[in-house]
């Protein structure tokens, strides 16, 4: 298998719109990503309240459609796109994690996939088989039309998962091409993530994830993480090498990691870090210790369903009419306990750094205050 290339460089909150575009040219998007397609920018939600290292930080956003911009990317072309789950919120997402500042910053339109006038059509893979989705999903797979021949750049963030051990540019794709019955997967989480990569390679035009690291989550992510400053970022067309990447730096074995070891198996990237070229700044040291497989009294319940002595009551619990009661539990443990008792300190926590003042000026009422006139209002081009 040839080798693949990850974009890996240090930062600061000073530098990072400059970084970024340095860290996507370094990676060579632009052979990746034609001008003549539109580009869908696939944001990470993970929650719609703002916890660091959650979700697609705005600086993220804006450091990509910066870069696509100066580089000639048609504005109109590049279209952000939402999903969202049972458990969370992707409109007040937008709203509290700031990133419709960078919407108005650049003139952009977010797309969110759940509304009626996107067409959701099934899809079987042209080369290779499914893994697991036809078996979970009998009826037929069925993905976004809207995807089709268009670009995608996934903006994941560098955190670990109660499911996956690592979440990155592969789980980015879950939010993204399945709807709202995609916990049914959580049981074949690994298999699934291949089957989406699958799926990618096959429909879009280009693929390519820009990963944040300014602020990492470690725990049992993507919500109730213990955040830390660790300032990096890292950018690659090859999904499987920029999450095993991600997993390295985290203090992981990339090929212990299932998802990652299936789909280096698979030849639907590269897992093997041996085999990845790293351009940019020198990754030799660099590890956050993270540790595995971290849980909560949530994730234990959902583990117990989907793995343990719960297995033979899935489909009655998660499949059912009784099935709002997993969403309920949820959305109290981690809205109405974990955040306001936990949470809000760790966001405080990270507040007083300089990415938190970043943040706080990513806020649209105060991006107002300073009488910044978008670019494409000063062209004439609204």
């Amino acid at each position: 298998m040839a080798k693949a290339k990850v974009a890996f460089l240090k930062t600061s909150a000073k530098t990072i719109l400059e970084d970024y575009a340095r860290l996507m040219r370094l990676a060579e998007y632009e052979k990746h990503v034609p001008k003549d397609h539109d580009t869908l920018i696939k944001i990470n939600i993970s929650w719609h309240v703002y916890f660091p290292a959650c979700s697609t930080t705005p600086w993220q956003y804006d450091g990509v459609v910066s870069t696509l911009l100066a580089d000639g990317y048609d504005r109109k072309r590049i279209i952000p796109t939402h999903n969202r789950t049972v458990v969370v919120d992707d409109k007040k997402g937008i709203v509290n994690n700031h990133l419709n500042t960078v919407d108005y910053k650049h003139g952009l339109k977010p797309i969110h996939l759940y509304e009626p006038q996107w067409e959701w059509v099934t899809y079987t893979p042209k080369t290779g088989k499914y893994r697991v989705l036809d078996k979970v999903y009998p009826d037929g797979v069925k993905i976004p039309k809207f995807f089709f021949g268009r670009n995608i750049i996934h903006l994941p963030t560098v955190k670990t998962h109660v499911f996956t051990q690592i979440t990155g540019a592969m789980k980015n794709a879950f939010g993204g091409l399945l709807n709202e019955k995609r916990h049914w997967t959580h049981s074949v989480i690994h298999e699934t993530l291949v089957d989406l990569l699958r799926i990618q390679k096959e429909i879009h035009s280009g693929l390519f994830a820009v990963m944040d690291g300014t602020i990492v989550g470690d725990g049992p992510g993507p919500r109730a993480m213990m955040p830390s400053v660790q300032n990096v970022i890292l950018a690659s067309a090859d999904q499987t090498a920029i999450d095993a990447v991600s997993a390295k730096i985290q203090g992981f074995d990339p090929l212990e990691i299932d998802f990652i070891r299936i789909a280096h198996e698979d030849g639907l990237g590269v897992g093997d870090p041996r085999d990845i070229e790293i351009v940019g700044d020198d990754i030799t040291g660099v590890n956050f210790h993270h540790h595995k497989q971290a849980q909560t009294f949530a994730s234990r319940g959902q583990h117990m369903i989907y793995h343990g002595p719960l297995k033979p009551l899935e489909k009655i619990l998660l499949r059912s009419p009784l099935v709002p009661w997993s969403y309920l539990a949820s959305r109290l443990y981690h809205d109405g306990y974990w955040y306001p008792f936990v949470g809000k300190k760790r966001v405080e926590m990270i507040m007083k750094t300089e990415w938190g003042k970043l943040f706080r000026d990513y806020d649209l009422a105060e991006y107002k205050k300073r009488n910044e006139v978008p670019a494409y209002l000063q062209q004439g081009q609204a």
